[in-house]
């Protein structure tokens, strides 16, 4: 098996659990947040910086790579931790997300999509064996099976033909994967059904995929929802493998996906909205481009240890976003990711103590309501255009 997975704690109070596995370029501690590279890239930060803040593993993005630099690239220089100096282990999605988001401009069919390339208008034809192919020339330590992913406010019939085919793309990624050091996930899908999620789970599990993600959440679906979705999936995956919940990722949301047992997260968030100039802190979001922050002499938050907020104030920061300035945007992005990544290591840490229930639920007390915003969160977990930065 190329993941080897061990679970070292449960807390009594909730599903959470503590654990780790094993890939070719390094172990992993669980739960784990994965910072979003979709082009080879954290944007703006390099790795170092990326080690600096405590990143464990980086994300990329199938669709992205394969239009530009391209999977002879990485096959000719070794694959992307050559290609972009990164050592730390890589998880590759599938591109079903950017698939989705092409709207009008792609066909699905049962063979695969088809659509036109941002970089050069030429027609690709991304099946999931294409899909696999691609992933094992960029040499990611984990890779995702190609999957459908449709808005969660479409009707059954359509969200069951969606997860059927799903179904079997995920089986045609099994018998094209043709490197067993790289570790396959599955993808579970059934909108916001939960006779679907139930049979999907059930199907797939049936099959021997290296860990499991629960997909297709964020697109349209209510809080509420997105929770009961995650609680329900997470409780149908073998509990002797990773669960990976996709592209899902405000701090709440962490904290309680935490609670049903997933071990994994990615999310553009941290860096999309840094560059927007809003940062996370222990007490909500700060949108530091606001007039009142351009006399702020303190620190963007007065709990955080980073480099950030250790030098430089709220006022600098501010300045920084009105003059344009690229160094703002880098800032806020390295105390966003040091936010993400300091709260969970700080449930790891709860997990073992056996107190992350009482913790989880002090800690989503503490965040500013803000956050649970139905209308933001769908708004910023997933962009409509497939070519925006992460």
């Amino acid at each position: 098996m190329p993941l080897p997975f061990t679970v070292s704690a449960v807390d009594p109070g909730s599903g959470a659990r503590r654990g780790f596995f094993e890939t070719a370029h390094g172990r992993v501690e669980t739960p784990v947040f994965m910072t979003v590279g979709t082009r080879a890239t954290v944007t703006g930060l390099d790795p170092l910086d990326l080690a600096r803040v405590g990143a464990q593993v980086l994300l990329g993005n199938t669709y992205h790579l394969m239009l530009r630099p391209g999977p002879e690239l990485f096959r000719r220089v070794g694959g992307i931790h050559r290609f972009m100096g990164w050592s730390g282990p890589v998880l590759t999605d599938s591109g079903g997300y950017q698939i989705f988001s092409l709207s009008g401009d792609r066909t699905v069919s049962e063979r695969g999509a088809r659509f036109r390339s941002y970089v050069d208008r030429r027609e690709h034809l991304l099946s999931p064996e294409r899909s696999i192919e691609i992933q094992t020339a960029i040499g990611s330590d984990i890779m995702m099976v190609l999957d459908v992913c449709i808005d969660s406010t479409s009707d059954q019939t359509a969200t069951r033909q969606a997860m059927e085919r799903t179904h079997r793309w995920a089986l045609r990624s099994l018998v094209a994967r043709s490197n067993r050091e790289q570790a396959l996930f599955a993808i579970v899908q059934g909108g916001v059904f939960s006779s679907l999620r139930r049979e999907s789970a059930a199907f797939l599990t049936d099959h021997p995929f290296d860990g499991f993600a629960i997909g297709g959440l964020a697109v349209g679906d209510r809080r509420a929802e997105r929770e009961d979705m995650t609680a329900l999936s997470a409780q149908l995956l073998p509990s002797d493998r990773p669960r990976y919940l996709m592209g899902v990722g405000t701090p709440p949301d962490l904290l309680q996906a935490m609670l049903a047992g997933v071990d994994m997260f990615d999310c553009v968030l941290p860096t999309h909205l840094g560059w927007q100039g809003t940062a996370f802190t222990s007490t909500g979001r700060v949108k530091l481009t606001r007039a009142p922050h351009a006399g702020a002499d303190h620190a963007l938050d007065d709990a955080c240890a980073c480099t950030t907020c250790q030098g430089f104030s709220r006022a600098y920061l501010h300045h920084l976003f009105k003059c344009g300035e690229p160094l703002g945007p880098r800032l806020v992005s390295m105390h966003n990711l040091h936010h993400y990544l300091t709260l969970m290591a700080e449930a790891r840490a709860e997990i073992a103590r056996g107190s992350y229930a009482s913790w989880a639920r002090a800690k989503l007390d503490a965040i500013d309501r803000h956050e649970h915003s139905d209308r933001r969160i769908g708004q910023e977990l997933r962009s409509s255009d497939p070519e925006a930065p992460a």
